[in-house]
């Protein structure tokens, strides 16, 4: 049975103003990206938006979601080099330099064999490159609505693949974190993070997150980044 991406529409679109968090995170990713990318369920193109360059042989953008799907196909029509499919990874015949899962792979509920499918799509020396909300311990509701299958620990990452090695790990957004467990805790019942809350976060405690991240060593955060290298 092919594995499902699962969250709800509005998710990916309130999120897209997250524009801070984002840039943040690709800090830490871009050096990475290089030849044919692929990025498995873009949403809506926040993260696409931002990394995307010229210097690029290919691009695939993967969606299942039917009106990002097409939001996403109107958006690059005009980008020969920009390629936006309605595919699972197990679909695709093709091998690329980088394949990104950025706030995704907590969303597909087999997710080793969703990684061990990457893996067979990442050409020698290529980059997987995953992030994921951390700590199963701080799981709410909230994640259950969003369509979280899961919170991950290190040790998940941390383990061996085959054929690959881990060549950059990071906790992120160690602010966030807190306000995430605030909340969790004041708002019980809540089923998806609205605009107002996702803008405050963004414009005010990740900027916080940039510091205190730093000063961390990058060891506590409400994200983890995990980067390997396909031997």
């Amino acid at each position: 049975m092919k594995e499902k991406y699962i969250y709800p529409e509005n998710i990916t679109e309130n999120f897209d103003i997250a524009n801070f968090h984002i840039k943040y995170c690709l800090s830490f990713i871009k050096k990475y990206l290089k030849g044919d990318i692929l990025e498995v369920g873009a949403g809506c193109g926040s993260f696409t938006r931002n990394y995307l360059d010229e210097k690029f042989t290919s691009v695939t953008l993967t969606e299942k979601d039917k009106e990002n799907f097409l939001k996403l196909s109107e958006k690059y029509k005009e980008n020969e080099k920009v390629k936006v499919i309605n595919e699972l990874i197990y679909d695709i015949n093709h091998q690329y330099n980088a394949i990104l899962y950025l706030h995704v792979l907590e969303h597909i509920k087999d997710d080793k064999k969703e990684i061990n499918e990457a893996i067979r799509k990442l050409k020698k020396n290529g980059y997987l490159i995953i992030m994921v909300p951390a700590h199963q311990k701080i799981y709410s509701n909230l994640d259950k609505e969003v369509g979280h299958f899961r919170r991950y620990e290190a040790d998940f990452f941390k383990q061996d693949m085959k054929f690959m090695k881990l060549v950059n790990f990071k906790y992120l957004d160690s602010t966030g974190y807190l306000l995430y467990k605030l909340n969790s805790f004041v708002f019980r019942t809540e089923k998806s993070p609205t605009k107002f809350k996702i803008f405050i976060w963004d414009k005010f405690f990740t900027p916080l997150s940039l510091i205190f991240d730093f000063i961390l060593m990058y060891k506590f955060g409400k994200c983890i980044l995990a980067i390997y290298k396909k031997d």
